[in-house]
C-alpha cells in the first residue's frame, strides 16, 4: 500500500481530471476502510527522503486537513477522529514528523512543522503530549545540529505557541521556549533561516512571555535582541523584528517606558530610508501605541479595585518629531497604484496613523498639521497637494470643534474647487476628506454644522457633478451623499434644507448604481447604501410624494433582475448582490413609508405586488439576498399588520428554510427576528404556525453547528411569541423554560473578561429577560400561576444579574422591567415569592438615581407594581 499510496498522491495533482478524480477517490476509500493506517502512511511519505516531494508536500497537506478546520462542528469531529487512534500509532505518527524536520527537503520539513502544530492543539491542552516542547529544545541544544534542523524545530515552536494557549505550557517550559528562539535570533547566528525563524516564532511566542516581560533582566534581554534584528542587514529579519515590536506595543505597553527612545530612532531610519515592507511596520508600531491610548483614555475613569495600566502619554511626548515624520511619509505616493481601498502603502499607512494620533492629542496635533497644509496645498506639483488634502482629512476626529470650524469653514471651498482638479489622485483624496467632513462636521440637531443655506447648493452641484467621475471618486463622492444626508436626520426644520436638492440627488444616484464601467468597484453598493439614507433622513412631511415615485422604478429594477441572463457563478453572484441592494431600498421605503397612517397607505396599495416579488428572489437561492429580503419582509409585515396573513401560506415554507440554515447564521438570525415582527403584525393570528416554529426555534437553541450568536434573538424570540398567542403559549412552557433556565446558568460561567464573550453574555441576559417578560405579559390575565413555580428562578437571575460589576444598561432596564412584569401578572400570589425586598429595593434604588429617563420610568412603574402586589395581599 505504501507504494499505492505514493502514487495516488501523485495522481491526485495530475493535470487530467479522470487520473484526479479516480485518485482522489482511491484516497478517499483507503481513509473510510482503515483511518490510522491512512494517517500512518501518509506520516510515514511524508518524512522519507526518498519519495518525491511534489507526493510528500500533499500527503502533509492531507494529514493537515484531517486535523483542523474553519467549521467548529467540523473541526470537532476531526478532533476526535485522532482522539479514538490507538496511542501507539500515534506515537509512530508524532516520531515520524518529528524526524521528518530533519528532512534536507524544505517543503517537506516545513509541512511537518505545521502539522506537529496542529496534533498540539489537540494533545498539549490535554497534557498528552508532554515530551513534544522537550524533543523540540534537543534540536536547539545538541552540538552540531544543521541550520535546516534549527529553522524547521524554531518554525514548530513559533506555530505550536500559535496554536496552543499559553496557559497550556508551565513556565518551566514558557522559559526553555524563549531561550531557544532568543538565542536563535542571536547576532551571533550565522544563518539568516535560523534567524528569520527565531524571530517569527517570537512573535507568536510573546502572549507567553508576561512572567519574563515582568523581569527587568530578562525583558532587556529580549528587547536588545529584537532591537538588534530590527538593524540587521536583511530586510526580511528587519521586518519580522518590527513585527515582534507592534505585537509588543500592544501586549506590553506598559513596560516600554526605558526603550522608547531607542524605538523612536529605530521607527524613524526605518520610515525614513528602509524598504517599504519594513518602513510600513515601523508606522504600525506608533498605530499599535495609539490604539493602547485611545483605549486608555476611554477607560480613564477605572473601576474600584482594578489596577488599570499606566498612561504614559508617549504619543503627546513624541508629538514634535512623530506628526513631521508622518507628515513626511504622505509625499510618497504610488503614482501608478490603483485606486483601490486593498491597496496598502506607506502614504496610506502614514495617514491612518496620522489620523489615531489627532484622536489621541486631540487639538495639539492642529498647529504641527496646518502648516504642512498650507505650505502644500497650492503647489504645483500634485504629490504636495494631494498630501496636504489628506493630511487635512486625516486630522478632523480628534481636535475640539473650536479648534476646527474656523479652518473647516475656510478650506470647504478650497475642497470643493479641488474636486475639478485636473489630477485624480487629488479628485479622490478631495470626495474622502469631504465625506469626513460631512461624517463629524455636519450635525444640525447638535447646533452645529459646516453647512449652511448659503454653501449647500454649491455643495450638492459639485457632489452631483463629481458622481460622474471615474467609479472610484464615484465611490468616494456617494460617502460624501451619504454623510451629507445622515446629518440632517432629526434635525428639526434644518432638514428642510435637503428636500428641494432631493429629486435630483436620488436621479444621480440611481444613475450611478446602473452605470456600467463599475467592473470590479463598490459602486454600485455604496450608490445604493447613499440612496437608502437620503431617503431615510429626507423629511417625511415634503418628500413622500418624491418616495412614492421612487417606490416603482425600484420595483420594476428588481422585477428586472429575474430576466437577467445566467451563465455563470459570477453572474449568479452580480444577480444576487443586485438584488440584495434593491430589497435595501425598498425596505427602507416600506420603513420610511410606514412612520404615518397617511404615508402608509401608499405601501398597502402596492404591498401585494412588493410581496410578489419578495417571494421571487427567495426562488433564486443566495444567502445575501435571503437576509436583505428577509429584513424588507420584516419591515412589511409591520406596515402590513394583520393583512399580512395573506402572505403566510408562500411565504412559511421561505421562512422554515431561514430558520434552518445552520451555515449562513446571519440568514438564520434575521429570520429570528422577522418571526418577532410578524408576531407583533398578526397577534394571535399567528396561531396555525407557531408549532412549526417553535420547533424550529427550540431545535435551533438545541444544536451545537449553530453559532452561538443566534441564540439570544430566539430568546426574545419566544417573549415576542408569547406575547402574540397568551395564554395559548403554555404547550410549549415545559419545552421553553428549561431551555431559558439554562441559558441563565450558563450566563454564569462565561468568561467576563474576553470583550468578546462579555458582549455575548449580555446579549443574552437581555434575552432571556425579554423571553420572561413576554411569556409573564401573555400569561398575564388568564394563566399567571402557571409561573409561580418558575419565579424563584427567574428572582434568583435578576440577584445574580444585580450583583454584576460592571453592568450593561440594556440588561439592567430588562432586569428591571421582568421584574415589574412579575409583580403585575402574579398580583396578590407575589408576596409569596418576593421574600426578601432588600435587594431588588437596592436595585431599584440605584436605576432612580439613573441619568437615563427611560431606565428611571422603568423603575419607577416596577416600584409601582410592586407596591401594589403587596397592597392587595395585605
Amino acid at each position: 500500500m505504501a507504494l499505492e499510496i505514493t502514487q495516488f498522491l501523485l495522481a491526485a495533482q495530475s493535470a487530467d481530471a479522470k487520473v484526479r478524480t479516480e485518485a482522489e477517490a482511491n484516497l478517499s476509500q483507503f481513509r473510510e476502510q482503515n483511518l490510522p493506517g491512512f494517517f500512518l502512511l501518509l506520516a510515514v511519505e511524508l518524512s522519507n527522503d526518498g519519495k518525491p516531494t511534489e507526493s510528500r508536500r500533499l500527503a502533509g497537506i492531507v494529514l493537515k486537513n484531517s486535523l483542523d478546520a474553519k467549521e467548529t462542528v467540523r473541526k470537532q469531529q476531526l478532533v476526535q477522529q485522532w482522539q479514538v487512534i490507538d496511542s501507539s500509532c500515534k506515537s509512530q505518527i508524532k516520531s515520524l514528523l518529528l524526524s521528518c524536520l530533519g528532512s534536507s527537503v524544505r517543503e517537506a520539513s516545513h509541512t511537518a512543522a505545521q502539522v506537529i502544530a496542529k496534533i498540539a492543539s489537540i494533545e498539549v491542552p490535554q497534557k498528552q503530549w508532554p515530551e513534544l516542547i522537550g524533543s523540540l529544545l534537543v534540536n536547539m541544544t545538541q552540538q552540531g545540529r544543521p541550520a535546516s534542523v534549527k529553522q524547521a524545530t524554531l518554525e514548530t515552536l513559533g506555530y505550536v505557541c500559535e496554536e496552543i494557549s499559553h496557559q497550556d505550557l508551565v513556565q518551566d517550559e514558557v522559559n526553555s521556549v524563549l531561550t531557544a528562539v532568543v538565542q536563535g535570533m542571536n547576532v551571533e547566528e550565522k544563518s539568516l533561516e535560523v534567524r528569520l525563524a527565531a524571530t517569527r516564532a517570537l512573535y507568536n511566542a510573546l502572549d507567553f512571555a508576561q512572567t519574563n516581560f515582568d523581569n527587568e533582566m530578562e525583558r532587556n534581554y529580549i528587547m536588545k535582541v529584537i532591537c538588534e534584528a530590527a538593524t540587521a542587514k536583511e530586510g526580511q529579519l528587519r521586518q519580522a523584528a518590527f513585527e515582534c515590536l507592534v505585537s509588543i506595543a500592544s501586549t506590553y505597553y506598559e513596560l516600554l517606558e526605558p526603550y522608547m527612545q531607542t524605538l523612536f530612532q529605530l521607527t524613524a531610519k526605518a520610515v525614513k530610508e528602509d524598504e517599504e515592507a519594513v518602513a510600513l511596520q515601523a508606522i504600525e508600531f506608533w498605530s499599535s501605541i495609539c490604539d493602547e491610548e485611545i483605549e486608555l483614555q476611554d477607560y480613564e475613569v477605572p473601576d474600584s479595585g482594578d489596577s488599570t495600566v499606566q498612561h504614559s502619554h508617549f504619543i503627546e511626548k513624541a508629538l514634535e518629531v512623530l506628526v513631521p515624520m508622518l507628515l513626511e511619509t504622505l509625499l510618497k505616493q504610488d503614482e501608478e497604484q490603483d485606486q483601490d481601498d486593498e491597496i496598502w502603502n506607506l502614504a496610506m499607512a502614514g495617514g491612518t496613523c496620522l489620523g489615531l494620533v489627532a484622536r489621541t492629542v486631540g487639538d495639539a496635533v492642529v498647529p504641527l498639521v496646518m502648516p504642512f497644509v498650507e505650505a502644500n496645498i497650492m503647489k504645483p506639483d500634485w504629490r504636495s497637494r494631494e498630501a496636504a488634502i489628506y493630511a487635512f482629512g486625516s486630522i478632523l476626529e480628534g481636535p475640539s470643534i473650536e479648534k476646527l470650524s474656523p479652518m473647516v469653514h475656510v478650506g470647504l471651498k478650497h475642497l470643493l474647487d479641488a474636486m475639478k482638479d485636473t489630477n485624480e489622485h487629488i479628485r479622490d483624496t478631495t470626495a474622502w476628506t469631504l465625506s469626513r467632513i460631512f461624517e463629524l462636521l455636519h450635525s444640525p440637531s447638535s447646533g452645529f454644522s459646516v453647512i449652511s443655506p448659503a454653501n449647500l447648493q454649491q455643495i450638492v452641484e459639485v457632489l452631483l457633478e463629481s458622481i460622474k467621475d471615474v467609479p472610484h471618486v464615484a465611490e468616494k463622492v456617494c460617502g460624501a451623499i451619504y454623510f451629507l444626508s445622515q446629518g440632517y436626520e432629526d434635525a428639526g426644520p434644518s432638514s428642510s434644507l435637503l428636500t428641494p436638492f432631493i429629486t435630483q440627488i436620488i436621479g444621480s444616484l440611481i444613475a450611478t448604481a446602473d452605470r456600467t464601467d463599475n467592473t470590479g468597484s463598490k459602486l454600485r453598493t455604496t450608490a445604493y447604501e447613499a440612496l437608502n439614507e437620503v431617503v431615510r433622513c429626507s423629511n417625511l412631511s415634503e418628500t413622500s410624494q418624491i418616495i412614492n415615485h421612487l417606490c416603482p422604478v425600484i420595483m420594476e429594477k428588481l422585477a428586472q433582475t429575474f430576466e437577467l441572463q445566467i451563465l455563470s457563478s459570477e453572474d449568479r453572484e452580480k444577480q444576487g448582490d443586485l438584488q440584495a441592494s434593491l430589497c435595501g431600498v425598498l425596505q427602507v421605503i416600506i420603513q420610511k413609508l410606514s412612520h404615518t397612517d397617511e404615508t402608509k397607505s401608499i405601501i398597502l396599495q402596492v404591498a401585494d405586488q412588493i410581496m410578489m416579488l419578495f417571494l421571487k428572489v427567495f426562488a433564486c437561492r443566495s444567502s445575501t439576498v435571503h437576509e436583505e429580503a428577509m429584513l424588507a419582509i420584516g419591515a412589511l409585515a409591520y406596515a402590513t399588520g394583520s393583512d399580512f396573513l395573506k402572505y403566510m401560506p408562500e411565504f412559511y415554507k421561505y421562512l422554515e428554510m431561514g430558520l434552518q440554515n445552520f451555515e449562513e447564521y446571519q440568514v438564520c438570525s434575521i429570520s429570528v427576528g422577522v418571526v418577532g415582527d410578524i408576531c407583533r403584525a398578526l397577534d394571535d393570528k399567528i396561531l396555525p404556525y407557531c408549532d412549526g416554529i417553535m420547533t424550529l426555534l427550540l431545535k435551533d437553541l438545541s444544536s451545537s453547528e449553530l453559532n452561538r450568536s443566534v441564540k439570544p434573538p430566539i430568546f426574545s424570540c419566544f417573549g415576542d411569541i408569547a406575547l402574540a398567542i397568551g395564554e395559548h403559549f403554555e404547550k410549549y412552557l415545559q419545552y421553553a423554560l428549561p431551555m431559558m433556565q439554562s441559558a441563565a446558568e450558563v450566563c454564569a460561567q462565561l468568561d467576563n473578561s474576553d470583550d468578546e464573550m462579555l458582549d455575548y453574555g449580555n446579549q443574552l441576559r437581555r434575552s432571556i429577560f425579554e423571553a420572561y417578560s413576554g411569556i409573564l405579559q401573555g400569561f398575564k390575565s388568564t394563566k399567571a400561576n402557571l409561573m409561580l413555580p418558575h419565579a424563584p428562578h427567574l428572582l434568583h437571575f435578576i440577584e445574580v444579574v444585580a450583583k454584576d460589576r460592571p453592568r450593561d444598561e440594556t440588561v439592567t432596564k430588562a432586569a428591571v422591567a421582568v421584574l415589574g412584569d412579575l409583580a403585575d401578572a402574579l398580583g396578590s400570589s407575589a408576596k409569596t415569592i418576593f421574600k426578601d425586598p432588600a435587594f431588588f429595593a437596592q436595585l431599584l434604588g440605584e436605576c432612580l438615581q439613573s441619568d437615563d429617563e427611560q431606565l428611571k420610568e422603568t423603575a419607577t412603574w416596577t416600584q409601582g407594581m410592586i407596591g401594589r402586589a403587596f397592597s392587595v395581599c395585605g
